[in-house]
């Protein structure tokens, strides 16, 4: 049997540049893995495949992106292998964090390495899109700008370590929805954007921004009160991550961090956790 971490992210950045012919939006996002993380158990077994998720909600059929990825790789190597595989949730589900999709990319990387298949992390990149748009960004294990629907990805190197501590106030958010909630209509106009470069945390503060906010804070105002009592509690700046509600601030050191989490957690504002950037 192998375990393995799957890391939850935020996105520092995320624009929507506009929704493309085959219902998906082409984004700029900077992408950062964090130190939340579920643990995923693998163990190889004769033949099938089985997911379990003890103490969650999610389901443990072809309704499961790791389950659905685990078809697609066998799929594709005609593998008479089976697999059985137990994930621990701490990520919070429908929450923004990508859980999900890591978890899917999680799977392809660990059952490329136990069944030698020998594909390279591009391959197993293109593989992970076709599964979700946040999977290759989870195959790349690095923070990167993604662009595209999130499958081409730039490594963003000379980052500062960051400190979060993220609030999920205990309601899901369909990204689906959120997104077709934005009104883009179809162009084919050329796409202008640059890529930033931040060597400097009140760099990336002053840059924080999401396009999505507007759609999920307009439904859910609470969003907005939780952004309000982040700033009281310290942090340098806050944001919703991807389409919510998960909802953090960014602070100066792991201190500051866990101070404020101390305090918010006495509040009944849903679920406090503190994590750092990986």
């Amino acid at each position: 049997m192998i375990t393995r971490k799957s890391p939850a992210k935020v996105n520092l950045v995320l624009r929507v540049l506009r929704k493309r012919q085959d219902g998906y939006h082409d984004i700029l996002s900077l992408m950062q893995r964090i130190s939340l993380y579920d643990e995923m158990e693998f163990r190889l077994v004769g033949a099938g495949i089985e997911v379990n998720c003890p103490g969650s909600t999610l389901p443990e059929d072809r309704g499961n992106i790791v389950y659905k990825t685990v078809e697609t790789l066998f799929s594709q190597v005609s593998s008479f292998q089976g697999v059985h595989i137990t994930i621990k949730k701490k990520i919070p589900v429908a929450a923004g964090l990508g859980g999900g999709s890591s978890n899917a990319a999680t799977a392809l990387v660990t059952l490329n390495e136990m069944m030698d298949l020998n594909y390279s992390p591009e391959e197993l990149m293109k593989i992970g899109a076709k599964i979700g748009a946040d999977v290759p960004f989870f195959v790349f294990s690095r923070t990167a700008w993604a662009s595209g629907i999130g499958d081409r990805l730039h490594e963003a190197t000379d980052m500062p370590p960051l400190w979060f501590v993220l609030i999920n106030p205990g309601f899901a958010l369909s990204t689906k929805d959120i997104y077709e909630s934005l009104n883009l209509g179809l162009t084919k106009k050329r796409i202008k954007y640059s890529i930033q470069r931040f060597r400097s945390v009140p760099q990336i503060v002053g840059a924080l921004s999401n396009d999505l906010e507007c759609v999920s804070l307009k439904i859910h105002p609470v969003l907005s009160k939780i952004k309000e009592l982040l700033i009281a509690h310290g942090a340098l700046g806050s944001l919703m991550s991807g389409s919510g509600p998960t909802v953090f601030g960014l602070f100066g050191s792991e201190t500051d961090a866990e101070g404020a989490a101390h305090e918010l957690r006495k509040s009944p504002i849903g679920s406090v956790y503190t994590a750092h950037s990986i």
